[in-house]
């Protein structure tokens, strides 16, 4: 989503969307094919973390916050998938100032997952296959700027290396008809964002934008990913109420 045309632009498309699927019957929260960017299936990556016992973080950006902590809310194993800025300092994590794409943030996701259930690996080639368009630089759907980038925040030196050698593996097999403009941070820190953008994809699953770009990413979660997919989404807010 953004601040200022983008953000008309993608509505636009997405009541668009939601009149002509109204009119034709169709359930569009079951059908991939409406979605901007169909999902890829992709082989899992050939380097993973070992088994580990506890929780683990993972920050991912990839567009917009809303559909990518959607994604990762259905995943099992993730036990909290929180939206929120990374990349940038902690005076300009606040939404209207990122919006402006010069703060370095990227609306991003930060995933707490038990390892012994969805490995690093795993949730890599979710992010890869479904949750967003690792090829488009600086953009995702109608969504532009340097905060929509693609980009892994890598908390450590092995999820750095898990990353780098997936991103290496899928360009060599050509997976995708363009090459993986995906990049790799570390050392940044991750700010929530403000509540009303939490579980907005699960408390608005009628708004044009989450219609068209989004809930086609939860329904490609389920059909490509069936055995990560967890139907009941693990939220934001009812976790800290």
């Amino acid at each position: 989503m953004t601040n200022t045309n983008n953000r008309s632009a993608g509505l636009v498309r997405g009541a668009l969307a939601a009149l002509a699927l109204a009119v034709a019957g169709a359930a569009f929260w079951l059908t991939p094919a409406i979605s901007a960017e169909d999902a890829v299936k992709i082989p899992p990556p050939a380097i993973d973390e070992k088994a580990a016992t506890g929780s683990e973080k993972a920050i991912f950006a990839g567009g917009c916050f809303w559909g990518v902590q959607g994604v990762f809310q259905h995943v099992k194993g993730v036990s909290k998938a929180v939206s929120g800025y990374t990349g940038g300092a902690k005076d300009d994590a606040v939404y209207e100032t990122v919006g402006t794409g010069r703060t370095g943030h990227a609306e991003s996701v930060e995933i707490t997952y038990d390892p012994s259930v969805v490995t690093y690996g795993q949730l890599l080639q979710v992010y890869f296959s479904v949750a967003h368009n690792p090829t488009q630089l600086n953009y995702q759907g109608p969504d532009s700027g340097t905060q929509y980038r693609s980009t892994i925040f890598a908390e450590n030196d092995a999820q750095k290396k898990i990353a780098q050698s997936y991103i290496a593996q899928l360009d060599k097999a050509k997976v995708f008809s363009e090459p993986i403009v995906t990049t790799l941070e570390t050392g940044k820190t991750f700010y929530p964002a403000e509540n009303y953008h939490q579980d907005f994809l699960t408390l608005n699953p009628t708004y044009p934008y989450i219609v068209y770009n989004d809930l086609p990413k939860v329904a490609n979660l389920k059909t490509l990913f069936p055995a990560l997919y967890s139907e009941k989404p693990v939220l934001v807010l009812s976790a800290s109420n």
